[in-house]
């Protein structure tokens, strides 16, 4: 991914400074989450037992697009929306965790749950390390 190469290059930031590592792996979390989940509604949609996987498709759709639109958020680097990309973050945690806790269910029987599992297991953490980190507006 070319995630820290952009924020590097962007004017506002400097090629000199070293982009946030966290933020860096939790943008490429977030699309790759987004990816995995979509692949994983897809599959299930394939599946003969599609109607006990309803729950899990929209779960995944859900978290794909809140994985979705918090990489896009974070990825600005132009003025600062802080309170915003604080509440993506954890609403992106939170889909992830619901997510993640869905396709663990399904994950004995079938692969692409036990894979999309793990990457909302995996952007949740990272969604959530970043969040805490990022400064709160004060009033």
């Amino acid at each position: 991914m070319h995630v820290a190469s952009m924020i590097r290059t962007h004017p506002r930031v400097g090629s000199d400074v070293a982009p946030d590592e966290n933020l860096v792996r939790c943008i490429e979390a977030c699309l790759d989450c987004a990816q995995t989940c979509i692949a994983c509604a897809d599959a299930c949609l394939a599946e003969d037992t599609v109607e006990q996987l309803r729950q899990c498709i929209r779960l995944n759709l859900d978290c794909a697009d809140l994985c979705k639109v918090t990489a896009t958020v974070a990825s600005r680097r132009t003025g600062a929306n802080q309170t915003t990309l604080r509440a993506l973050l954890a609403a992106c945690a939170e889909a992830c965790r619901v997510c993640g806790e869905e396709c663990e269910h399904h994950g004995e029987v079938h692969g692409h749950c036990r894979i999309c599992a793990a990457a909302c297991r995996h952007c949740e953490r990272l969604c959530r390390q970043v969040g805490d980190a990022v400064a709160p507006v004060l009033q």
